[in-house]
């Protein structure tokens, strides 16, 4: 064979390894960076190309380690049988220009430039190279199983087994990870993250985190005049009110504006007759550990919207409603009778005054601020946590990267607070009158 037919023989070998090496390289990098909700999507939807790559990553590790065996088999090949044959052509520096040579091609050819081009698009490469990838790992999986046992049986004396892979984050977790990943790269707006942590924090928060408290509650005497009931109710925002006797916390039934003006209709308008408590719906008291899931699941199936919240001992702490919950997903609801404020109020120069009341996930859903609300529920409850006291008016404090500052106290209750973000620095806990 004449030698320029050597040489393009050469060349020719040396290309297809390079491309088969461009191959598994591009291949593996695209099956692991593949979405696998997309691939699932279009597999439900019909796909066969994404049911061949669910399958494949469903034995990640033999498909990892065929991809590895097959690239390293054609470049350790492509590379020895270029040495050999620049060897021949010029001696002992050969091994040098063989060197050089291969490393450049390898380097560009089998790994920046396939795993670029298909990181730039994971999805589209793996569907693409879905079937070839299929029969790849069937003709090297018997190797890289035999691989496989190998590593795993010189890993055995340090204590790491086979298929043990502890997760590191929940699924919740996982899934607000790429919630906010999405949101950071503009593919999820503020809202829809903010409603989809929501949704997957009701099955982390209590019915007492977001339940209106007994001191807001607006409630009504039974024992008044029914007069006087009847115009309580028209005055009040809500339609179910709870009805108490002897003592506010004493709460025997709930009534509904709705079967009230029915029972004030059939009486004639004459509110003088009416057994107001005869109107008044069973109370339904729930523990204030109950989660919002179970509560919004509850409210679903008794088919009503309203419950009072007890402690251990029975007492009665507040209420929650199905809005509440709700609420907890979607933000604030408001209708027109609603009275309620925010209590968040920005200011020009980036601080933010708030009610006391306010509660630290409402905030940091107005703010997209991160407080912490572990301990406590209000923002009050918050500087009153942290400053392991209830502080005087002036008063102010440096922690979680804000400082806060204590604009009015009522008696023993932080009633507004101004609350401004830190810049970059030390954010160690520091207090001044």
């Amino acid at each position: 064979m004449e030698p320029h037919t050597d040489l393009w023989l050469a060349a020719s070998i040396v290309a297809i390894s390079l491309l088969l090496a461009a191959f598994f390289a591009g291949a593996e990098t695209a099956f692991t960076a593949a979405s696998r909700a997309r691939m699932l999507a279009l597999e439900n939807a019909g796909d066969g190309r994404a049911r061949l790559v669910n399958t494949i990553l469903a034995r990640r590790e033999r498909f990892i380690g065929a991809m590895r065996i097959g690239y390293s088999i054609v470049a350790i090949g492509a590379a020895a049988f270029t040495t050999g044959v620049l060897t021949t052509v010029f001696g002992k520096s050969g091994v040098l220009y063989a060197t050089g040579v291969m490393s450049v091609l390898v380097i560009v050819f089998a790994e920046v430039l396939p795993k670029t081009l298909a990181i730039t698009a994971p999805d589209r490469a793996a569907l693409v190279t879905a079937r070839p990838v299929a029969v790849a790992v069937a003709l090297l999986g018997p190797a890289a199983l035999a691989v496989e046992a190998l590593v795993h049986a010189m890993l055995r004396p340090f204590g790491i087994r086979n298929g043990e892979r502890p997760a590191v984050l929940s699924a919740s977790d996982e899934i607000r990870g790429q919630v906010a990943l999405l949101h950071r790269e503009g593919g999820v707006a503020k809202a829809e993250r903010d409603m989809l942590g929501g949704l997957l924090d009701l099955s982390e928060l209590t019915v007492s985190e977001v339940m209106v408290h007994r001191t807001k509650m607006r409630t009504i005497d039974a024992d008044l005049p029914s007069e006087e009931i009847v115009r309580a109710v028209l005055a009040s925002p809500y339609t179910r009110m709870p009805l108490w006797r002897g003592s506010s916390e004493n709460i025997v039934g709930v009534l509904h504006a709705k079967d009230l003006l029915r029972a004030l209709d059939a009486a004639g308008g004459d509110a003088s007759g009416l057994k107001v408590e005869a109107l008044a719906l069973e109370t339904w008291f729930v523990p204030d550990t109950t989660s919002l899931r179970d509560q919004l699941k509850a409210f679903l199936t008794k088919k009503t919207h309203f419950a009072l919240v007890v402690d251990e001992y029975g007492e009665v702490m507040g209420l929650v409603t199905l809005e509440d919950i709700l609420e907890e997903i979607v933000g604030d609801i408001a209708d027109e009778h609603d009275v309620t404020v925010s209590g968040v109020r920005p200011q020009g120069d980036g601080s933010v005054h708030a009610d006391g009341s306010v509660p630290i996930r409402d905030l940091n859903r107005a703010m997209d601020w991160d407080l912490p609300d572990d301990e406590a529920t209000t923002i009050a409850g918050l500087v009153i946590h942290e400053a392991r006291a209830i502080p005087d008016t002036g008063t102010a404090f440096n922690f979680h990267g804000f400082r806060f500052e204590v604009v009015r106290k009522a008696r023993n209750r932080i009633t507004a607070l101004r609350i401004t973000p830190l810049g970059p620095g030390p954010r160690k806990p520091e207090t001044w009158g």
